[in-house]
């Protein structure tokens, strides 16, 4: 059976990419798999590509001993190899090998998760902050254009510099980042902000990896996280 399904994953993982990908996304799960000597934390990445033709698809699985920007490169690669051409955007968390992968490899811009970026905001100010943080920085993401969200951005870090200077800074900081989205169409904002849209494929793998707890080795991992992501690949096509 593992056979069967081995060989299942091994071809949905290496299938040639036929067209442009203008969207993908980008995300990591860390499970733990037992090798000789000992458990070690091990980093599952994912890929998700929207297809010119407006479908989804799972377009990469691999697993790496880190998020370390040569096992990004080389994961990218592997998907030029296959045939990926025409990314426009690629969004993920911020992750400093990931983000220059994505710009040796892909050459594309760069749209930090917006999810992500708030979560991490709200972790530097203190609880009574939190509600100014949060209005702020969500009244960007609700502006009608980019002009509109740079300045609604500036009036933003001039109030927070009082109150949390962190943030302010960080939030100026990452501006260009936060917004790379804004110059596609508008009714692909949504979609675009964060990596929300691979929470389903990874809350469905973690509800699994609870059970298993410790993966015996790689290859498992790859089997059932290859398996799960072939599944929800094949929903997409006749969804």
């Amino acid at each position: 059976l593992c056979s069967g399904l081995d060989e299942q994953v091994r071809f949905f993982r290496e299938r040639p990419l036929e067209g442009r990908y203008p969207y993908l996304w980008l995300d990591a799960k860390v499970e733990k798999v037992r090798e000789r000597g000992g458990v070690r934390s091990k980093a599952l990445v994912i890929a998700q590509g929207v297809h010119h033709s407006g479908r989804r698809e799972i377009i990469g699985i691999d697993v790496g001993e880190a998020e370390t920007e040569a096992f990004w490169r080389e994961f990218l690669r592997s998907l030029r190899t296959r045939g990926l051409e025409g990314v426009q955007l690629a969004v993920s968390d911020a992750h400093e090998g990931l983000k220059t992968a994505i710009a040796k490899v892909l050459g594309c811009p760069w749209q930090r998760c917006t999810v992500h970026f708030l979560r991490e905001m709200l972790g530097h100010c203190d609880k009574a902050d939190q509600p100014l943080v949060s209005g702020a920085i969500r009244q960007i993401f609700a502006a009608e254009d980019a002009r509109e969200a740079r300045e609604r951005l500036t009036v933003a870090v001039a109030a927070l510099e009082r109150t949390t200077p962190k943030v302010a800074h960080l939030l100026e900081e990452a501006e260009d980042d936060l917004i790379a989205y804004m110059v596609f169409p508008h009714e692909h904002w949504p979609k675009l902000r964060s990596t929300n849209p691979l929470e389903r494929v990874n809350r469905e793998i973690g509800r699994r990896s609870d059970v298993v707890g410790i993966y015996p080795n790689d290859a498992a991992l790859i089997r059932l996280a290859g398996s799960l992501l072939i599944e929800q690949n094949d929903e997409w096509l006749v969804g």
